[in-house]
C-alpha cells in the first residue's frame, strides 16, 4: 500500500460516512426501479422520504425504525419540509400542485390528519417548502413565481380549531421561478432565477437584495448570529452570485460585501471518509474553479453549505474561507440538521456524512472497528492527531493497539507511517510543563491516570544524586522502550513478588507504589541493576590505570550486593541470551527461506521448517512444551556463556587485588542472601507450575490469539512468514515428518502469528479433507471478535440493525461475525449474506452453514445478478471446478421431489414426471447451462437422471450428442412439447423421425400413461391426445416439415400400421393444397424472374 499523503494544517475537518442507509432502503423496497426516492427532509426525530409512488416514509433516526407511511394519490411527492419548533407537523408536496400538512398525532397515539391542503398552486411543479419559525404556517414557492402560504389547524390549539379552514394567502408573485425560500424573525426570503427579494410578511413590505440581476438558479439563506459577543444580533442573509460569489447582506437587504471563493477553492478536494470506497487525497494544486450554488444552507456551528452536481462545498462566511470541499458523485438534494448531512443521489440512493473534526472522525471509527480507515485519517490529518487536544479523545494506547491490529504482512507502510504519528505526539495537556515547574525542586511526584499531580515531600537535604533523580528519570517513554523493550517485558514474565516488594520498600521515600506508564517512572528493579554493574564495571576500569578507591570497604559491600542481584536475575539472564540466540536463529532460517532452492523443493522446506519449530517452541510455547524443548547442548552453551561473563566480570571488578581475599568475605556475608535466592528461585518455580496444563489426548488444547510475550516488530515479521509457511505446509503436504506438529494442534498453539486472511483461505480450500482446521479457525476468530460491539448487536436479535453494522467492518472479523449471525437466525441470516459478497464467498457459507441454507443462500446470490449475466457469474464462483458438480447434487437433494414420483422401480422415468416443479429449478437450469469438459458433462447427465430431473437430463444429452437417449426418454415422459421451442430437441433427420415413431410406437401400449399423475390426467372422459407423443402426433409434425406424402412414406417404412383419425386426414389434406399453391406460387414468380431478365438482356 504506497504512502498516505498528508493534508495541509489549514484543513482539520472533514465529511464523514459512518451510517450505510442502503438496508433501510431495501426494507422500504426502494432501491428498485420501479419505485425510488425523489426527496428528502430531517428533523432532529424524522427522515421523511418521499416517493415516486405518493408515498411518504417517516423513519424514526433513534435506530433507524420505519413509524409512518403517509400515502397520497395526487401524484409522486416532490417537496417535504418538517416543522422545526413542532415536529408532529408535516409539509407535503405532490407532482399536481397539491400541498397537504399532516399533524402526526404520535403523543396521543392518534391517526395522522391532513390539518390543511392547498390546491393553490395546481398544475405547477412546487419548488420549495419553507415553514414559519414560530406559527403553524407553511410558505410554498413554485415554477411560475407564485409564493403563497397556508395555516395549519391543530387540535392542540383548543377544541374546534382542528375544524377552522384556514384560506390560502397569496404573498407574492415574483419574476421566475422561486428557487428557494428561507424565513427568520418574521421576514421570509425568496430567492429566484433573477433575483432575492425580502419580505416582512406582518407589515407586507418587500425590498429587493442588491441591484444586480442575475440568470440561473442561485439560493440564498439567513445565516443566524448566536455565538460569542454576536449573541442577540439580527441575522444575516448570504445570496449566491455568478462565479463562486456570495453576497453577504443585513437584515435590511443592504449588502455589505462579496465573498469570492474562486480561487480558494482551487486547493485539492478532501477525501470522504466512508466504509464505501478507501479515502484517496491528491495534494495537485486545481485551477480555479467557477461555481453556481443552487442552494444555501446554514449548517452545524456558523458554517454555510452549498453543493453543485458532483461536489459538496462548506465556507466559514465570518472569515471568508473555504472550510472544506469534497467530491460526491451524482447529488441531486441535501437536507441538514445541525452538522448531519442527508444526500439523495440520482440514483435513488441514500448517505448520511456527518462533518466533524479529524480527532473525533478517528475516534468514532475507533469504536466502530474500522482499523485500517482509522489509521489512513490519522497518517492523512496528522497535524490533527498530534496536538495535545486530541489526546482526550485518542490517547497514546488507543493508537498503539490500533497500530496492534494492522496485519504486517498487507499494511507495512501503513504501520510504519503511523509509528511515526504516533512518536510526533504531544502530551495531554501543553501547559503541563508550566505546572510541573511550579512545582518546588524539593518535592518529587508522580501523575495518576485520572491526571491527578501526587506530590512527596522531601524531608532534609538532598544529595546531588537525588536532586538529579528527577532529570534522569525525565527520559522518553520512545527511548526506553527501545533501549529495554524487550528486556522488560521478560522481566514482567519472570518477576519476584517477594523481591518487588523489597525494592519497592527501599524506595518508599520517594513514593514509587505505583506502577505507572510515565515518562518520569523510576527504570525497574532489573534495568537498575544493570545500571549499578555496568557502572561499577566502569569504575574499576580507572583502578588499571592507577586510580584506587577511595573507600575499598564500601565498594565492597556495593560489589557483594552486585554479586547477590546477578545470582537472583539468573533465570533472567538465561532468557535473554536465549532469546537473543534465537533472534539470531530465526533471522538465519528467513534467509534460507528466501532462497529459491529451498521455497520451492517441498522437501527442503520442511526440513528448515522443522529446525525452527524447537525454537518457536522454547519462546513462545506453552510452559510444559518449552520446557522439553531445551536441549541440554543448548543449556549447557548458555551456561557456559553466563560463567564465562561472570567471571570476566568478577576480574575486572578486582583488578590489582587479591582474588581469595575477597570471594571467601563475600560467601560469608551472602549467605542470607543465599536463601533469599532460593526463596525467589522456588516461588518463579511455582509461578510456572499455576500455568494450566493440558493432557495429551483428552482435551483440546485452547485457541492462543494473543503471544504470551511481548515480540518485537523485526522478529513478528518473520515469525509470521514462518508460521504461515508451515500451517500451508502441513495442511496440504500429507504424510509429513513424525517430528512436526499437526496443522490444527500448529494453529491452535500459534494463531497470534498467523495471517488471518491467508489462513481463511486455506481453510476454504481443505475443509473438507480437515475440517479441524476450519472449526480451530473459526474459534480462534470468535475468541478475537469477542470484545466486538458488534456482538452484542447481534445478541439483540435485531437482524436489520446487525447487518447494518457488518456492513462497516473489515473481511477478517466479518466472516466470525457472519457466523454468529447465522447461529442467531438461520436461514434468514443466510439469505442476505449475498449483499457481503465478494468479501463473503459461496465457500465461507458452505463452511458456516447447513446445505439447504447454503442453497438458499447461492440462489439468492445469483438471481441478485441480471439475467443475461448470471450464467456467467455462476461460473466465477465455480473455485474449485469440482464444485459444479457438489453444488448440482445439493439442488437435486434438497427441495425435490420424490424419487419414487420421478423414477419407476426399474429407474425409468415417471410419465409426467417433467413436469413436478423443483426448489431449486432456476439454480439448476443454470448449473446444467455451464461450460464444461466432456467427463464432467457425463457426470453432470448421470446425476441428473439418478434423481430424476428430466429437463436438465435431456439438454446434456443433446450437448453430449446421445439424441436416441433424449428421444427414448422424451418417449417414456410422453409430451410432445419437449420437441418444441427453443429448448426442444426436434429431429433433424429422417433417420431420427423414423427412430423417434419407433420409440412412440414402443412406448404408446405401456398402460401406466393412462393413471391421472403430475396434474395430466384427462378430465369429463375426453381422450384429447394432443400432447401425446404417438406414431399419429408425430406424422403430422413430420407432414409439416417433409409433406403430408413423405411423412406417410415414412410411416410405412416403420413398419407401422396406422389409421388416422378424420382430424388427421383433413390437416393432411389440408398440407397438400398449401403445398400444391406453394409450388405454383413459386412456379409463377421464377417464370416472371425470367421474363424480367431477359428483357433486360434484349
Amino acid at each position: 500500500m504506497p504512502l498516505v499523503p498528508v493534508v495541509p494544517e489549514s484543513h482539520g475537518n472533514v465529511l464523514a460516512e459512518f451510517d450505510c442507509l442502503d438496508p433501510l432502503l431495501s426494507a422500504l423496497r426502494l432501491d428498485s426501479g420501479r419505485l425510488k426516492c425523489t426527496c428528502l427532509a430531517v428533523s432532529r426525530k424524522w427522515l421523511a422520504l418521499g416517493t415516486s409512488a405518493g408515498g411518504l416514509h417517516l423513519i424514526q433516526r433513534e435506530g433507524w425504525k420505519q413509524r409512518l407511511i403517509l400515502t397520497h394519490k395526487e401524484g409522486s411527492i416532490t417537496q417535504v419540509a418538517c416543522c422545526p419548533h413542532d415536529e408532529d407537523f408535516i409539509a407535503v408536496a405532490t407532482s399536481q400542485g397539491l400541498v397537504v400538512v399532516w399533524e402526526l398525532q404520535l403523543e396521543r397515539r392518534g391517526r395522522p390528519e391532513r390539518v390543511s391542503v392547498s390546491w393553490e398552486h395546481k398544475g405547477q411543479n412546487i419548488t420549495a417548502l419553507c415553514w414559519d419559525t414560530s406559527a403553524l404556517r407553511v410558505f410554498v414557492g413554485d415554477t411560475g413565481g407564485k409564493v403563497s402560504y397556508l395555516r395549519a389547524g391543530s387540535s392542540k390549539l383548543g377544541k374546534g380549531s382542528a375544524f377552522v379552514i384556514f384560506p390560502v394567502q397569496t404573498v407574492t408573485t415574483v419574476d421566475s421561478r422561486v428557487v428557494q425560500l428561507g424565513y427568520q424573525d418574521g421576514r421570509l426570503l425568496v430567492s429566484s432565477l433573477s433575483r432575492c427579494y425580502l419580505c416582512d410578511t406582518d407589515r407586507e413590505k418587500f425590498w429587493r437584495v442588491g441591484n444586480k440581476e442575475r440568470d440561473g438558479e442561485y439560493g440564498a439563506c439567513f445565516f443566524p448570529q448566536s455565538k460569542g459577543l454576536l449573541v442577540g444580533q439580527p441575522p444575516l442573509l448570504y445570496c449566491a452570485r455568478p462565479g463562486s460569489r456570495i453576497w453577504e447582506a443585513n437584515f435590511n437587504g443592504e449588502v455589505l460585501s462579496t465573498h469570492q471563493f474562486k480561487q480558494l477553492l482551487a486547493c485539492p478536494p478532501l477525501p470522504l471518509i466512508s466504509y464505501r470506497n478507501e479515502p484517496h487525497y491528491n495534494p495537485a494544486q486545481k485551477s480555479p474553479q467557477s461555481v453556481a450554488f443552487p442552494k444555501l444552507l446554514y449548517l452545524g456551528d456558523q458554517n454555510l453549505l452549498t453543493w453543485t452536481d458532483s461536489a459538496i462545498y462548506i465556507f466559514t462566511p465570518q472569515n471568508g474561507q473555504v472550510l472544506l470541499w469534497t467530491e460526491v458523485k451524482d447529488l441531486v438534494d441535501v437536507a441538514v440538521y445541525r452538522s448531519e448531512l442527508f444526500c439523495l443521489h440520482g440514483s435513488g440512493r441514500l448517505s448520511h456524512y456527518s462533518l466533524l473534526s479529524a480527532e473525533r472522525c478517528v475516534e468514532r471509527l475507533l469504536r466502530r472497528e474500522s482499523w485500517l480507515l482509522a489509521t489512513v485519517v490519522c497518517c492523512m490529518f496528522q497535524h490533527a492527531i498530534t496536538t495535545s487536544r486530541a489526546r482526550k479523545s485518542i490517547p497514546i494506547d488507543r493508537l498503539e493497539h490500533l497500530k496492534s491490529q494492522l496485519s504486517s504482512s498487507t499494511h507495512l507502510d501503513l504501520i510504519g507511517q503511523l509509528e511515526e504519528v504516533i512518536l510526533k505526539l504531544e502530551p495531554l495537556d501543553s501547559a503541563s510543563s508550566s505546572r510541573r515547574s511550579s512545582i518546588s525542586s524539593h518535592e518529587s511526584f508522580n501523575v495518576l491516570d485520572c491526571g491527578i499531580y501526587r506530590v512527596i515531600s522531601r524531608r532534609g537535604s538532598q544529595s546531588d544524586e537525588e536532586t538529579g533523580s528527577l532529570i534522569n528519570q525525565s527520559m522518553s517513554e520512545e527511548e526506553r522502550l527501545r533501549e529495554f523493550s524487550f528486556v522488560q517485558e521478560e522481566d514482567q514474565v519472570d518477576h519476584d513478588p517477594q523481591s518487588s516488594e523489597r525494592m519497592e520498600g527501599e524506595r518508599s521515600e520517594q513514593g514509587l507504589q505505583f506502577h505507572l506508564p510515565l515518562s518520569f517512572r523510576p527504570k525497574p528493579p532489573r534495568i537498575a541493576l544493570q545500571a549499578v554493574k555496568e557502572s561499577t564495571l566502569n569504575s574499576t576500569k580507572h583502578t588499571e590505570t592507577g586510580q584506587t578507591w577511595r573507600n575499598f570497604d564500601q565498594q565492597q559491600t556495593v560489589l557483594c550486593k552486585c554479586r547477590f542481584n546477578f545470582r537472583m536475575s539468573d533465570v533472567f539472564m538465561k532468557n535473554l541470551i536465549s532469546l537473543r540466540y534465537s533472534i539470531s536463529f530465526i533471522s538465519n532460517i528467513s534467509t534460507q527461506i528466501q532462497d529459491p532452492l529451498v521455497l520451492l523443493d517441498p522437501v527442503c522446506l520442511e526440513d528448515t521448517l522443522l529446525e525452527w519449530l524447537p525454537v518457536l517452541e522454547r519462546i513462545l510455547g506453552p510452559t510444559e512444551v518449552a520446557s522439553k524443548t531445551d536441549g541440554p547442548g543448548e543449556e549447557n552453551w548458555e551456561g557456559d556463556y553466563l560463567n564465562t561473563s561472570s567471571e570476566q566480570k568478577d576480574k575486572s571488578c578486582l583488578t590489582g587485588e587479591p582474588t581469595g581475599s575477597i570471594l571467601p568475605e563475600k560467601k560469608e556475608d551472602s549467605s542470607e542472601l543465599g536463601e533469599r535466592e532460593d526463596q525467589c528461585e522456588k516461588q518463579l518455580a511455582s509461578d510456572h507450575k499455576e500455568e494450566p496444563e493440558v493432557p495429551n489426548g483428552t482435551t483440546t488444547e485452547p485457541v492462543r490469539v494473543v503471544s504470551p510475550k511481548p515480540v518485537p516488530s523485526d522478529l513478528l515479521a518473520n515469525l509470521t512468514q514462518l508460521a504461515m509457511l508451515y500451517t500451508e505446509l502441513s495442511c496440504f503436504r500429507k504424510g509429513g515428518d513424525v517430528r512436526a506438529l499437526g496443522c490444527t494442534t500448529f494453529l491452535r498453539r500459534y494463531f497470534f502469528l498467523l495471517d488471518q486472511e491467508r489462513v481463511r483461505r486455506m481453510c476454504l480450500l481443505c475443509y473438507q479433507e480437515q475440517p479441524d482446521v476450519q472449526s480451530s479457525f473459526i474459534e480462534a476468530m470468535r475468541e478475537l471478535s469477542q470484545s466486538s460491539k458488534v456482538v452484542e448487536v447481534i445478541q439483540r436479535g435485531d437482524l436489520l440493525r446487525s447487518l447494518r453494522s457488518l456492513k462497516e467492518l473489515q473481511s477478517w472479523s466479518l466472516t466470525t461475525l457472519t457466523f454468529r449471525l447465522y447461529e442467531k437466525h438461520g436461514e434468514a441470516a443466510v439469505r442476505t449474506f449475498s449483499q457481503f459478497y465478494p468479501t463473503i464467498t459461496p465457500a465461507d457459507v458452505m463452511a458456516m452453514a447447513q446445505q439447504r441454507h447454503f442453497l438458499a443462500y447461492l440462489d439468492n446470490l445469483v438471481q441478485s445478478r441480471t439475467e443475461e449475466h448470471r450464467l456467467s457469474f455462476l461460473q466465477s464462483l465455480l473455485e474449485p471446478e469440482s464444485l459444479r458438480q457438489d453444488w448440482l447434487e445439493l439442488a437435486l437433494i434438497h427441495d425435490a421431489p420424490q424419487h419414487c414420483d420421478t423414477l419407476t422401480p426399474d429407474g425409468q422415468p415417471r410419465w409426467h414426471s417433467h413436469c413436478f416443479s423443483w426448489g431449486y429449478g432456476r439454480l439448476l437450469s443454470l448449473l446444467v447451462r455451464l461450460p464444461a469438459d466432456f467427463s464432467s458433462k457425463q457426470k453432470m447427465a448421470e446425476l441428473c437422471r439418478s434423481h430424476g430431473y428430466w429437463i436438465g437430463y435431456l439438454y446434456l444429452c443433446c450437448e453430449l450428442q446421445r439424441r436416441s437417449e433424449a428421444f427414448t426418454t422424451i418417449c417414456q415422459l410422453d409430451d410432445i412439447s419437449l420437441l418444441e421451442g427453443p429448448d426442444g430437441i426436434e429431429p433433424v433427420t429422417l433417420d431420427e423421425w423414423k427412430l423417434l415413431i419407433q420409440l412412440s410406437q414402443q412406448y404408446s401400449s405401456v398402460p401406466e400413461q393412462l393413471t391421472g399423475v403430475n396434474g395430466g390426467s384427462w378430465s369429463n372422459g375426453s381422450a384429447d391426445c394432443s400432447g401425446r407423443v404417438s406414431p399419429e402426433n408425430l406424422t403430422l409434425r413430420l407432414a409439416r416439415t417433409a409433406g403430408p406424402d413423405r411423412a406417410l412414406a415414412v410411416l410405412e417404412e416403420c413398419g407401422v400400421q396406422l389409421v388416422l383419425s378424420p382430424h388427421s386426414t383433413l390437416v393432411c389434406e389440408l398440407l397438400r393444397v398449401a403445398e400444391k399453391r406453394q409450388r405454383a406460387m413459386i412456379q409463377t414468380m421464377l417464370e416472371r424472374c425470367d421474363r424480367f431478365l431477359w428483357s433486360q438482356h434484349a
